[in-house]
């Protein structure tokens, strides 16, 4: 497996690319780095040319895998200039989340499976954690299936396509772009599945990007709902329920399955999700069965 460590948005502590080679050379995978992997110019992990021309090369090079090391903002400053794949092209697997969603709804767009996962905190310290297990196994191939308990809110159902999202605020941001929920759904062959997840967004803010999602269309026409974990996003008692049944609502004329709880995103533990991979959904009284297919 040859890994290519690349810095597309925020700068990242250099210790975490040396933790994360380590523990990835120890499994006898090949790890290189992007030339300005390391750099740093401001919040930047380096300028926007430089950044450009690291993740144009490592997606063109021979790489089984990208790993992003870390989000922040910065991929928004790029993305329209990164050149399309051609159908023909093989392309490595780029692996992230946070700002990384728009690296993966660009990957979706143009027909290519991606991982919304961990990042460069990969280390000896967690390498046999049941998250990081299956991060490796969901890189190199292998299926992947998950049962979660129920939760309160879940909506029962059963769907079945493809996963895209990531990142509420980001994929808010892309909204009337090319890389819009709503383009990848109209370019899509299969059924949309929809995850999305956040990290200190006021309550109001998530309430204002739902509706901007459902009066835009992009929840009218999913097949189903994975909401993950909304990290130190508060509650606020003037909103008149919490974080959680606010996203509920918002999704509340729709009849498709809506999990929620999932254990990805900004938390601790945070399980991988392969994107526009072939995914079975279904939720009951006994909770949430998620299987996907290998590459």
């Amino acid at each position: 497996m040859k890994v290519r460590i690349i810095s597309p948005s925020g700068a990242v502590d250099p210790q975490r690319i040396d933790d994360a080679s380590d523990v990835m050379r120890s499994w006898g995978w090949q790890v290189s780095e992007g030339q300005y992997a390391r750099c740093r110019c401001g919040r930047f992990a380096a300028t926007q040319d430089e950044r450009l021309a690291d993740l144009t090369e490592a997606l063109q090079s021979d790489a089984d895998v990208v790993l992003c090391s870390r989000g922040g903002y910065g991929l928004q400053q790029i993305i329209d200039r990164l050149p399309a794949p051609l159908a023909s092209d093989r392309m490595p697997l780029v692996v992230g989340f946070s700002d990384i969603t728009v690296l993966h709804q660009w990957c979706a767009i143009n027909g290519r499976a991606s991982l919304h996962g961990m990042m460069c905190r990969v280390n000896a310290e967690n390498e046999q954690r049941e998250d990081v297990l299956l991060w490796k196994r969901a890189i190199e191939g292998e299926s992947i299936e998950y049962r979660l308990p129920s939760h309160a809110l879940n909506r029962p159902g059963m769907a079945e396509g493809r996963l895209a999202g990531g990142n509420l605020s980001v994929l808010y941001g892309l909204q009337a772009t090319p890389w819009s929920p709503g383009a990848l759904i109209d370019k899509a062959e299969e059924p949309v599945i929809l995850f999305i997840e956040d990290i200190c967004e006021r309550h109001y803010h998530i309430d204002r990007m739902m509706r901007n999602l459902r009066m835009s269309g992009v929840l009218a026409r999913i097949s189903g709902l994975i909401v993950g974990q909304m990290t130190d996003c508060e509650d606020d008692e003037g909103m008149g329920e919490p974080v959680q049944e606010t996203i509920a609502d918002a999704v509340s004329g729709y009849a498709y399955p809506v999990c929620f709880g999932f254990p990805a995103g900004h938390d601790e533990m945070n399980f991988p999700l392969p994107l526009n991979t072939p995914l079975r959904m279904q939720i009951d009284e006994n909770g949430l069965y998620l299987r996907f297919k290998g590459r």
